[in-house]
């Protein structure tokens, strides 16, 4: 069995919903650690963002974009040149959900590795049966 957990009242289980609706409400959709984790090899111009991740349309990355740096966890680099050249990199804050991107890594390299042990688990139980 794990650990115990804490009985908590009232008021620190509503501070605890409210902090990871905060949390959720910053991170939302299916594309902001994504673009964080490709954020991490370094700064890059917006098409590399966009290969890196694949089926991201413009439209969606800019909005992921401009919302990362709304939250202080990318910032936008213009340089003068010709043509301009814009690059999108990680803030030194970005770095504090590092450990929240390892624990949800970790975690979906478990339940996919249960999901699959499970579905193989599945498939022996009914072949066994159709034997019968």
């Amino acid at each position: 069995m794990g650990p115990r957990k804490e009985h908590h009242n009232k008021e620190t289980c509503t501070a605890s919903l409210n902090a990871v609706k905060d949390a959720l409400y910053v991170l939302n959709g299916k594309w902001k650690l994504p673009l964080i984790i490709s954020l991490q090899e370094g700064p890059q111009r917006f098409n590399e963002i966009q290969k890196s991740l694949g089926e991201i349309t413009p439209k969606i990355l800019s909005k992921e974009l401009k919302d990362l740096e709304l939250n202080e966890f990318v910032i936008r680099k213009v340089y003068a040149t010709t043509p301009v050249t814009v690059t999108y990199e990680l803030t030194p804050y970005s770095e504090s959900l590092d450990k929240v991107i390892n624990e949800l890594r970790d975690w979906g390299l478990k339940h996919r590795e249960r999901l699959v042990k499970n579905r193989k688990t599945e498939s022996a139980v009914a072949e066994i049966t159709a034997s019968l």
